[in-house]
C-alpha cells in the first residue's frame, strides 16, 4: 500500500472514534464542541511547522476555502442531524466519499474514471449504508422519512467531496496551514455558539475529552487527510473513505458492548472488497496538480 493511502487509512482510524467521542459529550452544544475541539486540533500545526507560523499564511482565497471545508461542513451536518432522522442524515452525508470518486474528472486535470472505480464506488457506498443502518439497532425504525434536514446532509457531502478535491486546484500550500483553517473555522464555530447555543459548565473530564476529540478526529485527522490527497490518488482515497462509517459503527457498538449484526458483517465485506478494487485499479491516468 502506498503511503498516500496509508496516511488517508490513519485519518479514517481517526474518524472512527468520533461517534464514541461523541455519545461520551452529548451534552455539550455541538457548535462549543466543535469550536474548542478545532482549536485544539489547530495546535498540531505548531510542531508541523516547526513553530514557524509563515508556513500557516495562506491567500485569502486558499483559507474561504479551509473555512468552506472545516466550518460550513459542520454547519450544514449539524443544522441536518436537527432537522432530520440522524441515522438516515448520516447516511446522505455518507455520500461525500462516492462524490470524491465521481467528481474527481469534474475538479482534477488528467483524471478519468474507470468502471472499476464507479463500481466500487456504488458497492462501497452500498456497505456504508448496511454499516450505518445494521449498526443503529433501530429495526424498522430506519424507514425512509421525507425531512427537509436532508438537504443540508446533502449539501455538506457535496462540500467535503469538493474541499478535498479543490486543494490540489488551489496555490499549494503546507499541510501546516491547516491550521490556520481550523483556528477561522473554530472561532466561528464558538461565534455561533453564543449565538445560538445556551451557555453551560464543562466539567474536567469533558475539557480532557475535547482535547482527545480535537487532537485525534477534529483536528489530527485533517492533516492527514491534506497530506494524502496531496500524494494520492482521489478516486482511491474515496473508496478506502467507505471505511469510515464501518469503523465508526464497530467502535460505537464496541463502547455499548454489543455485537455487530449480520448486516454489519456484510458491510465490512462489501466495503473491504471494494477498497481492494479500487486500489488496485490501473492509474494509467493519476491526477496532476493544477
Amino acid at each position: 500500500m502506498n503511503s498516500a493511502n496509508l496516511l488517508a487509512l490513519c485519518a479514517i482510524a481517526l474518524w472512527a472514534s468520533l461517534a464514541a467521542l461523541g455519545v461520551s459529550l452529548a451534552h455539550v452544544p455541538p457548535f462549543l464542541l466543535t469550536g474548542l475541539s478545532l482549536l485544539m486540533g489547530s495546535l498540531i500545526a505548531l510542531p508541523l511547522s516547526r513553530f514557524d507560523l509563515r508556513q500557516w499564511r495562506v491567500p485569502p482565497t486558499t483559507l474561504a476555502l479551509g473555512v468552506y471545508g472545516l466550518f460550513v461542513y459542520h454547519f450544514l451536518l449539524f443544522i441536518a442531524l436537527r432537522h432530520a432522522p440522524p441515522v438516515q442524515a448520516n447516511l446522505v452525508n455518507y455520500l461525500w466519499p462516492l462524490g470524491i470518486v465521481v467528481m474527481a474528472p469534474l475538479f482534477l486535470r488528467g483524471v478519468t474514471l474507470s468502471a472499476r472505480h464507479i463500481v466500487a464506488a456504488l458497492v462501497g457506498f452500498a456497505g456504508a449504508a448496511l454499516a450505518i443502518l445494521g449498526g443503529s439497532g433501530q429495526g424498522g425504525g430506519t424507514g425512509v422519512v421525507w425531512a427537509w434536514g436532508y438537504v443540508p446532509a446533502l449539501l455538506a457531502a457535496f462540500i467535503w467531496s469538493s474541499y478535498s478535491l479543490l486543494t490540489r486546484r488551489v496555490a499549494a500550500f503546507p499541510t501546516a496551514a491547516i491550521g490556520s483553517f481550523a483556528v477561522v473555522s473554530g472561532l466561528l464555530s464558538l461565534l455561533c455558539h453564543a449565538l445560538l447555543e445556551p451557555a453551560v459548565d464543562l466539567s474536567v473530564r469533558d475539557l480532557l475529552l475535547i482535547a482527545l476529540l480535537g487532537l485525534g478526529p477534529l483536528g489530527g485527522a485533517f492533516f492527514l487527510w491534506d497530506a494524502a490527497l496531496k500524494r494520492g490518488d482521489p478516486r482511491q482515497i474515496g473508496v478506502l473513505s467507505f471505511l469510515t462509517p464501518l469503523l465508526s459503527t464497530l467502535v460505537l457498538l464496541a463502547v455499548r458492548g454489543e455485537k455487530p449484526s449480520l448486516s454489519v458483517a456484510a458491510a465490512a465485506v462489501m466495503i473491504i472488497g471494494a477498497a481492494i478494487v479500487a486500489t488496485r485499479a490501473p492509474a494509467a491516468a493519476k491526477a496532476r496538480h493544477a
